[in-house]
């Protein structure tokens, strides 16, 4: 069987215009790849996932040939919000009702121990990253404190989490600058970093365990029989097993699974520095903060005290004019007090989505393996993700079975119609945060 893509897509380029592409650590672009190689594992994709994937197979021995289409974290692992929250995007709660508490349970261990991998991680490649403790829930309304508060409770008796702390609004306005929350959860659990830098520290430990990285190098066609051959414009890998791990950028290359995740496209501001003082009386204790909407706020701030802001989600592949005016709007709402802050950055970039906002993984035909669609919370997930991607390759594939096992849909309405109906959805929900 073969797998097209809809196109070759453009060299390699360079990384968004972001605060994170300014402040990061400089890295000479990987060769495109050229003729044909033989590997034991191609990796499709140059992302936190695929980093991990490469990064895991390699230290176990196997000849791995990473191809990346653009550069090393030129997709959502180099623009996200960089925080790094506990558990899985959805609560246990939510997993004991439809899963059961012992699945639940694992569900929650795996997260725990992906939280472990990225700070070992950071901690033994030595990772320059900004890597910072704290993450903090801004409860929006009333009605949901309780059920927040009360998730804090049961993780603590059941699942032996201690880490989460219940801020009443005083508190909460103590530790956050604004008006706009009733209440938060504080996860000392969780953290936030510079991704970009993450991703390309990845790679640094990655080809120094003997992985090969392709930059420039976008996946035209996979024939999957009777053994992969992976092609790109220039070249071609042969190779026993195939990891994709595309994420919102699999465009047409393997149906099969891209039918389960959805793109959408999130956008960053960055302003320029607001001095020590100014910033820490935003937000005093230096944690990461996200908002309980459907939509969500995330904010931070950076090491040279600006404000790193994400607000609003568009569902169009189409460009936004001016991403700094749209989310300016969002950050002004929750802190007026920066009216005056000049925006010095702002960029956009596209994460996939699954229908129940759990992680997506699965198996490609005899050869193939894929794991994505981590909706918003895969700083974390996605190291261990490759890590479950490299076990399953070697044979020992339980773990990754479980995540395999969680129950998905396809986004209804097909290649062409399910667009549409996720637009109409999401804008729905979209209303909702406003009434």
């Amino acid at each position: 069987m073969t797998a097209t893509s809809t196109s070759a897509g453009p060299g390699p380029g360079a990384h968004a215009q972001s605060y994170y592409a300014a402040t990061a650590t400089p890295a000479p672009l990987q060769p495109r790849l050229e003729g044909t190689t033989d590997a034991d594992v191609c990796v499709v994709g140059g992302g936190f996932t695929g980093l991990s994937a490469a990064l895991h197979l390699a230290e176990r021995g196997y000849r791995v040939v990473l191809l990346e289409a653009r550069r090393i974290g030129w997709g959502a692992s180099g623009r996200n919000g960089g925080q790094i929250g506990s558990g899985q995007r959805q609560d246990v709660l939510w997993m004991e009702a439809r899963l059961g508490r012992d699945t639940a349970q694992r569900l929650w261990a795996l997260a725990e121990e992906a939280k472990t991998l990225l700070r070992e991680r950071i901690e033994r490649h030595r990772i320059a990253c900004d890597h910072r403790p704290g993450n903090l829930l801004a409860i929006t309304r009333q009605r949901h404190v309780a059920e927040y508060a009360a998730e804090a409770e049961h993780l603590a008796r059941h699942y032996g989490y201690d880490q989460l702390r219940m801020l009443d609004r005083p508190a909460m306005r103590e530790a956050v600058a604004s008006e706009a929350y009733v209440a938060g959860r504080l996860d000392t659990g969780g953290g936030h970093l510079h991704p970009l830098n993450l991703a390309l520290g990845l790679a640094d430990a990655a080809r120094a365990a003997g992985a090969v990285l392709h930059e420039g190098s976008a996946v035209v066609g996979i024939d999957w029989e009777p053994t992969p051959v992976v092609r790109t414009a220039h070249g071609a890998v042969r190779a026993a097993n195939v990891a994709l791990c595309a994420n919102g950028y699999l465009d047409g290359l393997e149906p099969r699974v891209a039918a389960n995740i959805m793109p959408i496209v999130n956008h960053v501001i960055a302003t320029a520095p607001l001095g020590a003082e100014r910033a820490r009386a935003l937000i005093r204790d230096d944690v990461c903060v996200a908002a309980t909407k459907f939509v969500v706020d995330y904010y931070r701030l950076t090491p040279d005290h600006r404000l790193l802001f994400g607000g609003g989600e568009t569902y169009s592949p189409r460009e936004m004019p001016d991403v700094r005016g749209f989310v300016r709007r969002y950050m002004l709402a929750v802190f007026p007090q920066l009216a005056d802050a000049r925006i010095d950055y702002g960029w956009s970039g596209t994460l996939a989505i699954t229908i129940n906002r759990m992680p997506h993984f699965a198996r490609v035909g005899r050869h193939g393996f894929c794991a994505h669609g981590f909706s918003g919370h895969g700083v974390a997930l996605t190291q261990l993700a490759g890590k479950l991607l490299a076990e399953a390759i070697a044979g020992t594939a339980e773990r990754f079975d479980l995540m395999a096992s969680l129950p998905h849909r396809a986004f209804p309405g097909g290649r062409w119609l399910r667009h549409p109906l996720l637009v109409a959805g999401m804008l729905w929900y979209a209303l909702r945060d406003r009434l």
